[in-house]
């Protein structure tokens, strides 16, 4: 396979005619924009059938920062999307073998820390109220999601004492207290 026939393969698939082939292929810029439409579409579909073979292709880039973030953005998609944790570690433990055959590992543990970040705020949303060893284990990044976005008064309460950084410690208290003002 070429960098020329994965973009084609990939555009196609995606349905999306718009972007030149030959100019994604000879400028990282359309081409990581061509990804991130190709994710885009991916996600929004109700089959996850073709996302392991559309993440292998997408790897092959030769500029790892851009397949990089093209997948993330389609991790991140689905773990919107699915029902439960062990339905994103399911579909998840399917990608790891592409993600392996990335050459950095710096960015094949990001995506893997991306992933168990996603586990982590599943298993809140299913219920589970963790505990500060658990909250020490996810990146400062999923700590600061959980504290804009969790309507848990619990999880706000140990954001508020365990969140790692002064601004994630803050947003939780900060939201903390606006809820209790709102149900009072």
């Amino acid at each position: 396979m070429t960098l020329r026939s994965d973009v084609a393969e990939l555009l196609a698939g995606a349905g999306i005619v718009d972007v030149d082939v030959d100019d994604a292929v000879a400028d990282e810029h359309i081409r990581s924009s061509a990804y991130q439409r190709v994710v885009a579409v991916t996600a929004s579909s109700r089959s996850r059938d073709r996302d392991r073979a559309i993440v292998a292709t997408i790897l092959r880039d030769p500029l790892e920062m851009a397949s990089k973030t093209a997948v993330v953005a389609l991790v991140d998609s689905i773990a919107g999307k699915v029902t439960s944790p062990a339905e994103f570690r399911q579909w998840s433990a399917e990608l790891l073998p592409e993600i392996d055959q990335l050459k950095t590992e710096g960015n094949r543990e990001f995506i893997r820390r991306r992933i168990d970040d996603w586990l982590f705020h599943l298993s809140i949303r299913d219920g589970h109220i963790p505990t500060p060893a658990e909250l020490a284990t996810v990146t400062d990044w999923m700590q600061r999601r959980l504290a804009e976005h969790s309507t848990s008064p619990a999880v706000l309460a140990l954001l508020t004492e365990s969140g790692r950084t002064r601004k994630t410690r803050n947003i939780a208290k900060d939201r903390s207290r606006n809820r209790k003002l709102r149900t009072d």
